[in-house]
């Protein structure tokens, strides 16, 4: 959703990059992975080995490219992972924990172990 001023609205993000993720919805659908980027203005995410695209590249010998098909990672909603706790092993749902000091921190709802290192 565009605002206003032409920007586009950024989505509150629960994953982050470097976070294990399983992916609950979509024709990946059980498979698990390593989050590599994530795009928080289209609210989607790239894991690693999950949603793999064809792309029909040229040849260029001077940056060094080879032609052909390079299957690569392609972006999946952010809706369609659930984060794996390392603790429990669970995919898990966030919840954020209030420290003393008064930062937030983010939880496993299962175990109550936090996600952030």
């Amino acid at each position: 959703m565009a605002l206003a001023h032409g920007r586009a609205e950024r989505h509150n993000m629960q994953v982050r990059k470097g976070d294990n993720v399983k992916v609950i919805a979509g024709k990946d659908a059980g498979k698990s992975g390593r989050v590599l980027w994530v795009n928080g203005q289209k609210n989607t995410v790239v894991v690693e080995h999950v949603g793999i695209i064809k792309r029909h590249t040229r040849p260029n010998p001077s940056k060094n490219v080879k032609g052909g098909i390079i299957e690569k990672e392609g972006s999946i909603n952010a809706s369609n992972v659930m984060i794996v706790c390392p603790s429990c092993g669970k995919h898990t749902r966030v919840g954020h924990t209030i420290l003393p000091d008064g930062s937030k921190m983010r939880s496993c709802r299962h175990c109550k172990a936090t996600l952030d290192k």
